[in-house]
């Protein structure tokens, strides 16, 4: 674990320092997020954020492999993320300068997956039944579906200051703890593991990134830093799979069966919502799912009544909830876990509705005072009548 926080302190330290000098060449370059009606800042703000965190995660990765304890780990499948950044640092970066078209990023996007693929981390076993996906094809086709998903499902949520870092650094968190119990689970030895070091990574780039980007943001990530907050977080799920074999004598022994399918969604309940609600939004109006609008969960919540910051962290309360109640499937009998997040739950909907019940008490308040002075006027009026008939 040590050495797992000490990646994390020691990524986050090269992000802390990488982001001002992202900033400053994105100011002294002009490349600036424009001020567009779905967007919620009026002033235009750098968005290189991103090359920092990459730059970072590729400096600590390099350092980490000098380390003994994680020497097992860099093998061919490293080289084929370090390949994986790369492409999404250069096509961020181009998007972010040139804006462009979809096609191109969403190629990119396949790339990226593809070279991760065949790297040789795939899905290779559907954590429903462990049901093992042993045609290599058909590996090869789920893990990019996977990746350019969840690439794409963080692109998505990243439209309030510190939104999409503060959700990686909690869902993170809870990927890592869980991948960590799995490891020991599996090998009481050697406790490494490449989704840990993978998680270990992505929380540390988005903790020295945040303290810029939380609302009034100084800098924005760009395209650049959600895909490679997606690229992470995916490929640590795929990378999850293959350690499925060695859990199979281990099933109900510290890390229920069910969590290498359930921790991934609730880790990604978020992003994945707002993806899937786009694309039906977008699909409903004939339109391509890739087009930008301001129907996302965080604009309603900002439409709603929430602040920036009441709206973000807000958002934050939810993936805790979920992701942390799955990590806790691990330690906790199910039914108190359930009882515990269910009640959570319920008053986070109480929460998440306060301004629509608010402003509908307000509205009835109001419709029931213009009612009563309606009805004052009409007995008055009749009274008139009365006295002038008498």
């Amino acid at each position: 674990m040590k050495v797992y926080l000490a990646v994390v302190a020691l990524t986050a330290l090269l992000s802390f320092a990488l982001t001002p000098v992202a900033r400053m060449l994105g100011v002294r370059g002009r490349v600036y997020t424009p001020t567009r009606k779905r967007d919620m800042h009026r002033e235009p703000i750098p968005k290189l954020g991103g090359a920092a965190m990459a730059i970072a995660v590729v400096t600590a990765m390099g350092l980490a492999s000098l380390v003994p304890f994680l020497s097992g780990i860099y093998q061919s499948p490293m080289r084929g993320i370090l390949a994986a950044i790369v492409i999404i640092l250069v096509m961020g970066v181009a998007d972010d300068l040139w804006d462009l078209h979809w096609i191109v990023k969403f190629a990119g996007q396949m790339l990226a997956a593809g070279v991760i693929a065949a790297a040789g981390i795939r899905v290779e076993a559907m954590p429903v039944g462990w049901i093992h996906v042993d045609n290599e094809i058909a590996q090869i086709v789920i893990t990019i579906f996977v990746i350019v998903l969840t690439i794409n499902a963080f692109n998505f949520i990243d439209g309030l200051d510190g939104l999409a870092a503060g959700v990686a650094i909690i869902g993170g968190s809870a990927f890592f703890l869980y991948s960590y119990v799995l490891t020991r689970t599996i090998n009481a030895y050697d406790y490494s593991n490449l989704s840990t070091l993978l998680t270990a990574l992505l929380i540390g780039a988005c903790i020295g990134f945040l303290p810029f980007n939380f609302h009034p943001a100084k800098i924005f990530m760009g395209e650049v830093g959600a895909q490679l907050i997606g690229l992470l977080m995916a490929t640590a799920a795929v990378a999850v799979t293959a350690d499925l074999g060695a859990l199979e004598g281990f099933r109900f022994r510290n890390v229920p069966a069910y969590m290498p399918i359930l921790l991934p969604l609730a880790v990604m309940l978020l992003p994945l919502l707002d993806l899937f609600m786009a694309v039906l939004r977008r699909t409903a109006r004939r339109s391509s799912p890739f087009t930008a609008d301001r129907g996302h969960i965080h604009h309603k919540l900002v439409d709603g009544g929430y602040t920036h910051r009441q709206a973000v962290l807000l958002l934050y309360l939810w993936t805790f909830v979920v992701g942390f109640g799955a990590v806790s499937l691990t330690y906790f009998a199910a039914e108190v876990v359930f009882v515990v997040v269910g009640i959570a739950m319920a008053l986070l909907v109480l929460l998440t509705l306060r301004p629509w019940i608010i402003r509908r008490a307000y509205y009835r308040k109001l419709n029931s005072i213009r009612a009563a002075r309606a009805a004052q006027r009409a007995t008055g009026q009749s009274a008139e009548r009365g006295e002038r008939h008498g």
